[in-house]
């Protein structure tokens, strides 16, 4: 019987204040977390994917959204649990790793990192479009260059950079899709002033077909379309371990994750297919929200939207550096990268993580420019199903990481799973089904994903367990050395 890990590991504050190699630093602020925690949750793909959810399962995609949105919150209440006992900025990698052993957060840790630097080239690419559009004399590469640079020198300055820049990008959108809530709802019961839509109803969600035009199937369907802009929801466990109050931080964030899927996704999805019949070809030709905004009248509809959606990509691309650069100093703390990612700056800044994020990060948009359906796409397509992975992983850990901090600690345990362990068993069931049921998806390119990220998955697990061994050996050696 293999020991059960231990819980009283380091945490990774500094030691020596100020000195370069002292560790990450608390210089994320209360406010900071709160507004990562709110924003992180709208993605830029939730504007420009939900487009296509809305037109394979119809008014049913608001079941898939509450599907996958009930997911999420068993997901993050596991891994609040977790990380309220434990605040680390290796969030559900570190726990694995004690849960299930060095090979599982091994593994984990470097799939999540390279999920995470591919996003950093498909957003960087996104949002140079938007800004060649507006300023055409700058080529399409040179913005992703300079977005990319500038949100890599913010990064590079301090946590606290990062935690401001994210306070703004994510206040501007949730102020924006919380006025587009509001605009929008009252459009649809005939309560707003000098808007005449005559297409808005609740009508609209059992007319043009019914509520499921397309049948139940489609509402799995539209399952496998929405669930990786979900992805991003774990951020505030990464970020707690540089806070004033990690625990307090971790707490508030997976208490509020209920309200935030309900009225950020559910919320205005619902708004958007009131204001419009979910077959409406505006909806696929300017994307969901631009064509509700553009039923009320308002002008300049398409450009308001593309800034709204500009933000989003910034702030995606700013976290996903900073989560990133997050995860790589914690796999370098524990061995499992080299030395070079765990060391900081005076300012508590881990440089070279960071560095090696944009590198791979740059790279990637290379690929985007110069082989989109070769090798770019294999990139993408091979870190799709990482959320899943992630989900899944992070489901075992807590099943396991409970008794622990029960057996060691069971003060810490201040956030607790419900129903444990009959949640967390149901939630690990949906998501291999889900998995599952992408191996049967040829339309919407989900087998082609779970295989091509089963493949990466494979053999990173390989060099997880070929390290395993080199350390045992090693081990092995040095203690038959010193008898």
């Amino acid at each position: 019987m293999t020991s059960q890990p231990t819980l009283t590991k380091p945490e990774n504050g500094p030691e020596r204040p100020g000195e370069p190699g002292s560790g990450l630093q608390a210089g994320l602020k209360n406010r900071h977390l709160s507004m990562i925690a709110i924003g992180g949750v709208i993605g830029a793909g939730l504007f420009v994917g939900s487009s296509s959810g809305i037109a394979t399962a119809g008014p049913g995609i608001l079941l898939s959204y509450a599907l996958v949105g009930t997911l999420v919150v068993l997901v993050m209440r596991m891994l609040g649990e977790m990380s309220a006992a434990n605040p680390t900025s290796g969030s559900f990698s570190a726990h694995a790793d004690r849960a299930l052993g060095p090979w599982a957060g091994f593994s984990i840790g470097w799939l999540y990192w390279f999920f995470w630097v591919v996003v950093l080239a498909v957003e960087a690419t996104a949002g140079a479009k938007i800004l060649e559009g507006w300023i055409p004399a700058v080529p399409q590469w040179g913005w992703a260059l300079i977005v990319m640079v500038v949100l890599t020198a913010t990064n590079l300055a301090s946590v606290g950079s990062y935690g401001e820049f994210e306070f703004w990008f994510a206040g501007i959108k949730v102020v924006a899709i919380a006025a587009f809530i509001v605009v929008g709802g009252l459009a649809v019961f005939g309560l707003l002033p000098g808007v005449d839509s005559e297409q808005a109803g609740l009508a609209n969600l059992t007319e043009h077909g019914g509520f499921l035009p397309n049948g139940a199937g489609a509402i799995l369907t539209g399952v496998l379309l929405v669930v990786f802009s979900f992805m991003g929801s774990e951020i505030p466990t990464l970020a707690a371990g540089e806070s004033e109050d990690p625990q307090r931080a971790v707490t508030k964030a997976t208490n509020s994750i209920i309200w935030r899927i309900a009225v950020f996704y559910l919320g205005s999805i619902f708004v958007v297919i009131a204001l419009l019949p979910w077959d409406s070809q505006s909806i696929i030709d300017q994307g969901s929200y631009v064509a509700a905004l553009d039923s009320l009248g308002i002008a300049n509809a398409g450009q308001i939207m593309n800034f709204i959606v500009l933000t989003s990509v910034l702030s995606c691309l700013n976290s996903g550096l900073y989560t990133a650069s997050r995860m790589a100093f914690s796999l370098g703390e524990r061995g499992d990268a080299p030395k070079a990612f765990a060391r900081t700056t005076r300012r508590g800044v881990p440089r070279t993580a960071i560095l090696v994020s944009v590198v791979f990060g740059f790279v990637a948009v290379f690929f985007n420019y110069e082989f989109p359906d070769s090798v770019f796409l294999f990139l993408v397509n091979s870190s799709g199903a990482v959320a899943l992975f992630v989900w899944l992983v992070i489901c075992f850990s807590q099943l396991r990481m409970r008794k622990i901090i029960q057996a060691e600690a069971p003060e810490k345990l201040v956030v607790r799973m419900w129903l444990f362990p009959y949640l967390t068993w149901a939630a690990a069931g949906v998501i291999v089904f889900v998995l599952g049921y992408m191996l049967t998806d040829t339309e919407h390119n989900g087998r082609t994903t779970v295989l091509l990220s089963l493949l990466v998955a494979a053999l990173v697990l390989a060099v997880a367990f070929v390290k395993q061994k080199v350390v045992a050996r090693k081990a092995a050696e040095e203690k038959a050395a010193a008898r």
